[in-house]
This record gives structure tokens, C-alpha cells and sequence, in this order.
């Protein structure tokens, strides 16, 4: 069910159950109908194929006859009009009943008065009504069938058919249908509180329902319900995710044919083992698994919660990070002061006419404050790599400036940095200085392991698919062993001698924040970092 059925059920609550027709009334609407129409055929097939003086004495069966084909059409024509919604809809149910009244009581004349036994009917079509109706209209057809009644009765005593003392029979079938009526109406009245309520608290749960749906499927945990039967009878999104079950699956997921590892920890909790803190690997993940009782007895199902371990630590660990690089960003505002001061004494004496020693000392401090210069510079660059500003880059450009520069800047001869062949215009959205800061620590750090000869560094992209590109940088040195490939990316971790080992881990940052990943590939002879990055334009242009 959509938000939008959702909202509809709430409406629906608010305004309350008297805006639709319970069932109760409706189901005592068609009984009266059905009842009338049955009632009007029985009394014409007693006239057809029986004969009636033997039921009935002092009759006239011709009128009978004619009412009861009356009474029929007008059961037919009740039976059209009472689906008919209109404004004059709550008279027409009244009408009906005072009609019925009026015919059952010329039937019951018709057929020898109150002695022929028809004015019981007039019960039945009272409760009927009584169960549709308001407390005043019930007393209402109750008095309506009292006056017919007596009518009738004093019209037989005029005529000198019965006598006066027959009064008695009438009185008490008049007090009969008022005791009926209120009965009646107090019966339907208790019936169509408990429906209302029923109906209410089944929007209530509906409601419910969907808020615990839209709850589970926002939650960044997988969630399962398992039954009795070890069948999965309710998931969420992150829980497809994660355990790859299937997709618009309205029958019940076996728990053992998915996912066999969870089926047999879940087995083990049934039997009285650990509920929390429980590892499984699913799908090349490690998955910690909470299960959760819905009963006091574990074998009538559980809950189960999934969290991706990875996604743990790495949310864990960027916290971490968040607050390392607030700290050290402080720390290196702190340094640089007393830093620049020291630079500042250590100029002042290089000015002097010194020894050897001397110099070599003063020497060895000046490359050890551009060192921690050159840290604190890394580290402001890693607190700032949520501050993109991303535009519009045509690479091939960008590309061939960036080789000119690095080349000039680093004292490289243009053979020994070979730029791969530009044969496309590709536009790609990316931060400009990042883009230029991620290159250049990669090839800077490619040119330093390199073999320094000609095409000992390479850079060029590639066009993976439509809108995917990666750009390459590789070299020719050693490469990187393997048992520290693992650590290649961490932050401070360096193979050198002379690093901070912040320089991979803030090209990594600056890709990420950019959309991009950066990713390590051993080749044959070297090394090559990968940055995949996505194109905002593909246009065939040859370049001359």
C-alpha cells in the first residue's frame, strides 16, 4: 500500500465511521427487501394453488389476490429504488415501512383480521426497520402498526363481524410491537457501536501498519521476521540488500534455501544459544545478527536485525577521522606560529658568516621546518575537502596544462612524463584544484619511485563506457608490496623515508568528495593509481 493510501486511511479515521453505511444496516436494508418480495409471492402462490377458504375463513379472496399482486410490484419497485443515493434517500425507508404497515394490515383484513395471524408480520418488518432506524422513528412504526391495528379491528366490530371484547388481541399485539421495537432498536443500537468501534480500530492498526512499513523500510538496519515454519514472512529494503533475497516475492522465502548461515544461528538461538553480537559472513559480508522473540516462546519466530559490519567500522572509523582532523587542523594553527618564528631565527642566522658545521646544522633545520610546513599544509588541505566547488572541466585541456606544469615545476624532461593521446573532448564536473592536487601527489609520488628515464611515468584516461572515465597514472618503479597494500590508503603510513604518508589518503578524500574513487593496480613492471570519475559530455572531436 502507497503513502497516498496511507494518508487516505487517516482521513478516513478522522472523520469517523458515520460518513459510510455500516454493514449492519445495509445487511438488515436487503433482509426487508428480500423479505417483502418473498412474503408478496408466498401469499399469491397460496391464492393460485391452494384454497385459501381453508386457511382463512370469512374471507375475500379476490382483494387478497389484488393486494398481494400490489404488494409484489411494490416489493419490485423497493428493490430498484433502494440502491439510489439521493437527498430524499432518508425519507424513502420510512415511507417503505409505513407502506409495508398499511399492506400487511389490509392482508391480515383481507384474510379474517387479527384472527388469521398475519398481524405477527407487522413484527417482523418492525424489527427490521428498527435496526435501520433512530430511536423515535422505531417507536414511530411501532405506533403506525398500533393505529393500523385498531383501525382495522374497530372497522370488523362496525361492520359486526367480530365483537367489542376482541380488543384484547389487538391491544396486545400493539403493545407487543412497541416492546419489540425498543427492544429492537436497543439490540441494533449496542450492535452498531461495536461495529463502528471494530471498524475504527481496524483503521487504527491499518494506520499503524503502514507507520511500522514506512519505520522498517527507512531504517538503515536489515530487518526479518521469521515464523514458526523458518520462512521469512516480512523484510525490508536493506535486508534485500544484504542477504540478495528476492525481489516482489508475495509467498513465503524459506530462511535455510537463502540464506543457509543464518538458518543455522537462528537453529542454535532456538535451542537456547546467544541472541546478540553474533557474526556471519553472507555474501562476501560480515553481518552481525540480533534475534528478538515476538513471543514468550522462541519457536514461534523472531525478529531479526542485520547490521553491515564494514559500514560500522567505516562510520565508526570516519568519526573518528571527523574528530582527528578537527583536532589536528587546531593543533596546526597552534604550530605554525612558533614555527614561523623559528624559520624567521634561523634565517637570521644563515645571514652570518659561519662555519661549515654551523651552516650544515642551520641547513638541516630549515629542510625540517619546510617538512612540518609541509605537513600542517596536508592536514588544513584534508579539513577542508568538504569544501567542493565543482564546475565544468574539458580534460583534454586540463590535461596537457597540468603535464606542462608539473613538468616545470618539478624539473622533468617532457620524454620522461609521457601524456597519452588526447582524442576525445570530454567534459567532466569535478573541483579544479582538487582534481590538480590529486594528480599531482599521485604523479609526484609515481616520479619518486619511478626509475627516472624516459616513459618512466605515464598519465592518460580512459573511456569506459558512455559516461564513465578513469584517469591513470603509472610508473616503472618496484611497486608496492603486498602486505602493504592493505594500508596503502591509511592515513600517515608511508614506504619512505622522508613522507608523512598523507598524501594518498588525501588524494583518496578529495575523490570521494568529488563523486570519484581512487584505487590501486599492480602491473607487471610498477604501479598505477586509478581516479574513476564520470563525464557530463561525450563529443567526438578529433584534435589536430
Amino acid at each position: 500500500m502507497s503513502f497516498l493510501n496511507f494518508n487516505l486511511i487517516a482521513s478516513g479515521n478522522q472523520h469517523g465511521v458515520e460518513d459510510f453505511e455500516l454493514p449492519l444496516q445495509t445487511r438488515a436494508i436487503s433482509v426487508l427487501n428480500f423479505f417483502r418480495l418473498i412474503l408478496s409471492l408466498i401469499f399469491i402462490s397460496l391464492y393460485l394453488f391452494t384454497n385459501i377458504e381453508i386457511w382463512w375463513t370469512n374471507s375475500t379472496t379476490l382483494l387478497f389476490f389484488n393486494l398481494s399482486i400490489a404488494y409484489f410490484a411494490f416489493s419490485i419497485i423497493a428493490l430498484f429504488i433502494n440502491p439510489i443515493k439521493s437527498a430524499s434517500h432518508p425519507f424513502l425507508l420510512p415511507l417503505q415501512v409505513v407502506i409495508d404497515i398499511v399492506f400487511i394490515t389490509l392482508l391480515m383484513h383481507a384474510a379474517g383480521g387479527i384472527q388469521s395471524g398475519l398481524g405477527l408480520l407487522l413484527i417482523i418488518s418492525i424489527v427490521t426497520a428498527s435496526v435501520v432506524s433512530q430511536g423515535r422513528l422505531a417507536l414511530f412504526y411501532a405506533a403506525i402498526a398500533s393505529v393500523c391495528l385498531l383501525l382495522e379491528q374497530s372497522y370488523q366490530i362496525i361492520q359486526g363481524d367480530i365483537s367489542a371484547a376482541s380488543y384484547t388481541q389487538s391491544v396486545m399485539l400493539s403493545l407487543s410491537c412497541f416492546a419489540t421495537a425498543w427492544l429492537a432498536y436497543s439490540l441494533a443500537k449496542r450492535m452498531q457501536q461495536s461495529e463502528a468501534l471494530a471498524s475504527a480500530r481496524g483503521i487504527d492498526i491499518e494506520n499503524l501498519s503502514q507507520i511500522n512499513a514506512l519505520i522498517t523500510q527507512e531504517m538503515q538496519d536489515g530487518v526479518i521476521v521469521v515464523d514458526e515454519k523458518l520462512n521469512i514472512r516480512h523484510h525490508n529494503l536493506q535486508a534485500e540488500s544484504l542477504l540478495t533475497l528476492p525481489k516482489n516475492n508475495s509467498s513465503s522465502i524459506a530462511l535455510a534455501n537463502n540464506t543457509p548461515e543464518i538458518a543455522m544461528l537462528f537453529n542454535g538461538w532456538l535451542e537456547g544459544g546467544n541472541a546478540s553480537n553474533l557474526i556471519v559472513s553472507v555474501g562476501g559480508r560480515e553481518l552481525k545478527l540480533q534475534f528478538m522473540q515476538m513471543s514468550p516462546l522462541r519457536a514461534m519466530g523472531a525478529v531479526i536485525f542485520i547490521q553491515d559490519v564494514s559500514q560500522l567500522q567505516s562510520k565508526a572509523q570516519q568519526a573518528k577521522l571527523a574528530a582527528l582532523g578537527r583536532l589536528t587542523a587546531n593543533i596546526a594553527h597552534e604550530i605554525r606560529n612558533p614555527l614561523s618564528a623559528i624559520s624567521h631565527a634561523n634565517q637570521l642566522l644563515q645571514e652570518d658568516h659561519l662555519s661549515a658545521p654551523t651552516s650544515r646544522i642551520l641547513q638541516i633545520i630549515e629542510d625540517n621546518i619546510q617538512r612540518i610546513d609541509q605537513i600542517i599544509q596536508d592536514v588544513l588541505m584534508l579539513n577542508r575537502r568538504n569544501r567542493t566547488e565543482l564546475q565544468e572541466i574539458e580534460l583534454n585541456e586540463f590535461l596537457t596544462d597540468f603535464h606542462a606544469q608539473f613538468c616545470a615545476v618539478e624539473k622533468i624532461a617532457t620524454d620522461h612524463f609521457q601524456l597519452g593521446a588526447l582524442l576525445k573532448k570530454q567534459i567532466i564536473t569535478f573541483d579544479r584544484s582538487h582534481l590538480t592536487q590529486i594528480l599531482w601527489n599521485l604523479c609526484k609520488n609515481g616520479w619518486e619511485h619511478g626509475q627516472k628515464k624516459p616513459n618512466s611515468l605515464h598519465l592518460h584516461y580512459r573511456e569506459l563506457s558512455k559516461n564513465k572515465l578513469s584517469i591513470h597514472v603509472s610508473d616503472d618503479g618496484k611497486g608496492i608490496a603486498e602486505i602493504d597494500r592493505a594500508k596503502l590508503f591509511e592515513p600517515f603510513f608511508t614506504t619512505k623515508t622522508s613522507g608523512n604518508g598523507l598524501g594518498l589518503y588525501i588524494s583518496r578524500e578529495l575523490a570521494e568528495a568529488n563523486g570519484a574513487s581512487l584505487e590501486y593496480q599492480a602491473l607487471t613492471q610498477g604501479s598505477a593509481f586509478v581516479v574513476h570519475l564520470k563525464s557530463t559530455a561525450n563529443t567526438q572531436l578529433n584534435l589536430n
